[in-house]
């Protein structure tokens, strides 16, 4: 990394990839062989939802990775390196385009509490 410039870039294309991966609607096709979202009633008659891992071994493992931020984070933050580090060309687009993403709703976030 040559500057503060592209740590901060980094830092924030590693965070929206990896809230893209764990949270957002748009990726629930690549969570779904690995999650199962169950609805039980409880004795006070509320529902709650609870996340259910499908499988074991490998299968679970990728449940578990996918299901957890910070694990998750790490291997995004390792893709965002390891790309921009071996291919440049390729992975500057992506990664200027997912901090920007990242630091909009980083932004929409802020003044979403401030407003309310």
């Amino acid at each position: 990394m040559d500057s503060p410039f592209s740590f901060v870039l980094l830092c924030l294309a590693s965070f929206r990839l990896t809230r893209l991966i764990v949270y957002d609607t748009i990726t629930n096709w690549l969570r779904q062989p690995f999650h199962e979202w169950v609805e039980e009633e409880l004795p006070d008659g509320r529902k709650e939802v609870f996340l259910v891992l499908k499988g074991n071994g490998v299968r679970r493992w990728f449940g578990e990775l996918l299901s957890c931020y910070w694990c998750t984070g790490i291997w995004c933050a390792a893709f965002c390196y390891a790309g921009i580090t071996l291919w440049p060309g390729v992975f500057q687009p992506l990664i200027v385009l997912l901090a920007i993403a990242g630091g909009a709703a980083i932004i929409e976030t802020v003044v979403g509490k401030w407003l309310s």
